[in-house]
């Protein structure tokens, strides 16, 4: 063992007195990066960080800069407001103009480091890029060779959803989640908070929700093996914590976008609600994986008035401008047999149609309509999974096409916004290992890095004036099999970089084997951040 080594285990911290070098191919590789053969900038303790007098976001993003520089160095800079740059600083500035303002320049000289943009979210993805640039390792002097990054986001909506219904999560983990998202230029956080596994957001007006419908008798061990482990199971969140993740986020750029999933995964609910089903129950939160075939019922009038009662808070709790409304497998078994469901279909003149497919479709497209009427209301737009094109779309509502490209395909093509996130690309709770036997239980798909990092979010078949509809793209991660932290974080990462690729860089700037080349570096920060991650080579 290196003596290096051997003294980090006995708590000592050995600084080399040479300087290491950062290195800016980072992930996401910058857009450009113009190198100068001239020399280099020292980051040394001495170093200060400033930013604009007055700007609450830049001192935050100072105090960010350093932080980071601290747990990846270990140098301590300090942090000053500045009425203009200093020379030998590191200036964090803001720019006049109408440019994106997620993109950045960073400019490294003789006369200092400069991070600057049209925005504050573009000056902290700088910070980003400065961050992974740096060695891994705790060192006393980094040499900055003088460079100019100039960088921009492919797309604007940069997603990472997270399940915490199947299985419940600590704030200080979900905070962690967010720390890996702001990592990897994500600004989208869709939190499916809601399913028949559990309830998990506090609804003041109905504390049944998270008294009953947040917590389940017993799991299921494996994969629906019907054998149980008998032990009571639950936990929620507060709408005080929600807010609080809210805010830890948006000191990060990143927007919670929140997902009440409707009519269908709602058995946590009916445990509460039993009279919003269609067979009245009894009904309990559900202890197995899967779809259940009770749902809301959608004859019944007071179903309406709890979904817009839910929505209301939900709205209240999250500022996000898209409100997911789920809506995706929703068995019409109960509908069919449901004499209150046949008679709301017999109300709004619902048959048959081949293109708008059965009158019960079109009965969950109506359930969704008027959710979208309340949400665009309050001044919101709804999103949901490509399911509820089927019976007809919402006026004003977004996609996501999770089955493929095909849902988002036809979104764009009527004119509707749209987030890719197809199950062969972005499912990151699949395996990803050959031999399942090496890793934790998942669901019973293989989906390598490589495999991931082919994911191409506009389809060939859209014209440009349609293509411009693919606003982003997003990784899926649920949690039927995911019982803590370190587990989400081992099958989140390494893939979540390749999906940030995907998200940030133009498709004809990718290139898998430099990908990995690049990948090394991000490995040896994971590490050092303490986060677990599956490594490909072993």
């Amino acid at each position: 063992m290196k003596l290096k080594h051997l003294l980090y285990l006995c708590g000592l911290v050995v600084m080399p007195a040479f300087a290491q070098k950062a290195d800016y191919r980072i992930v996401p590789l910058p857009q450009s990066i113009q190198l100068k053969s001239d020399g280099a900038y020292n980051l040394s303790p001495n170093v200060v960080i400033t930013y604009a007098s007055g700007n609450g976001k830049m001192q935050r993003n100072a105090q960010f800069l350093s932080e980071y520089i601290l747990q990846i160095t270990g140098m301590k800079l300090k942090t000053i407001a500045a009425d203009k740059p200093m020379a030998g600083a590191i200036n964090l500035t803001l720019q006049k103009g109408d440019v994106n303002a997620e993109n950045y320049t960073l400019a490294i000289d003789k006369d200092g480091v400069t991070i600057s943009s049209t925005g504050e979210a573009g000056v902290f993805y700088g910070i980003q890029t400065l961050r992974k640039s740096l060695p891994a390792e705790q060192c006393a002097k980094v040499e900055l060779p003088f460079v100019t990054i100039k960088d921009a986001p492919r797309f604007e909506y940069r997603g990472t959803h997270f399940d915490t219904s199947r299985h419940y999560f600590p704030v200080d983990f979900l905070k962690t989640y967010i720390d890996i998202l702001a990592l990897h230029n994500v600004n989208r956080f869709h939190w499916h908070i809601t399913d028949d596994q559990g309830w998990r957001l506090e609804i003041k007006r109905y504390p049944e929700l998270t008294r009953k419908g947040a917590w389940r008798k017993e799991t299921v061990i494996g994969t629906n093996t019907g054998v149980y482990d008998g032990t009571p199971y639950g936990g929620y969140y507060t709408q005080a914590e929600c807010r609080e993740i809210v805010e830890y986020a948006a000191h990060r750029y990143i927007t919670v976008v929140p997902e009440i999933d409707m009519p269908g995964h709602m058995q946590g609910a009916l445990a509460a609600f039993p009279e919003l089903g269609c067979t009245g129950g009894p009904y309990e939160t559900w202890t197995i994986w899967g779809v259940s075939d009770d749902v809301l019922c959608a004859g019944n009038p007071k179903t309406l008035e709890f979904i817009r009662n839910v929505l209301e808070e939900v709205i209240d709790i999250f500022p996000s401008a898209l409100i997911h409304v789920g809506g995706d497998e929703c068995p019409k078994t109960r509908w069919k047999e449901c004499p209150l469901c046949q008679a709301k279909i017999k109300e709004l003149g619902l048959v048959a149609d081949k293109k708008l497919g059965s009158a019960e479709n079109q009965l969950q497209s109506y359930i969704i309509r008027e959710a979208e009427k309340f949400v665009n209301s309050k001044g919101r737009q709804i999103i949901g999974w490509d399911e509820i094109l089927e019976g007809g779309i919402a006026p004003n509502a977004a996609i996501m096409s999770w089955r493929g490209n095909e849902g988002g395909v036809e979104a764009a093509r009527l004119h509707h916004d749209v987030v890719m996130t197809p199950i062969d690309w972005c499912y990151l709770n699949f395996g990803q290992a050959k031999d399942s036997k090496t890793e934790p239980v998942s669901f019973n798909a293989y989906l390598p890095i490589e495999q991931v990092y082919t994911f191409e979010p506009v389809p060939a078949e859209l014209s440009a004036d349609e293509a411009k509809h693919i606003k982003g793209a997003q990784a899926n991660l649920w949690t039927e099999y995911i019982y803590d932290g370190k587990q989400a974080e081992h099958m989140l990462l390494p893939r979540l970089a390749a999906i940030c690729e995907t998200q940030w860089m133009s498709a004809s700037s990718k290139d898998y084997a430099d990908f990995q080349n690049r990948l090394q570096h991000l490995f040896a920060l994971y590490t050092q951040l303490n986060y677990d991650f599956y490594n490909p080579a072993y």
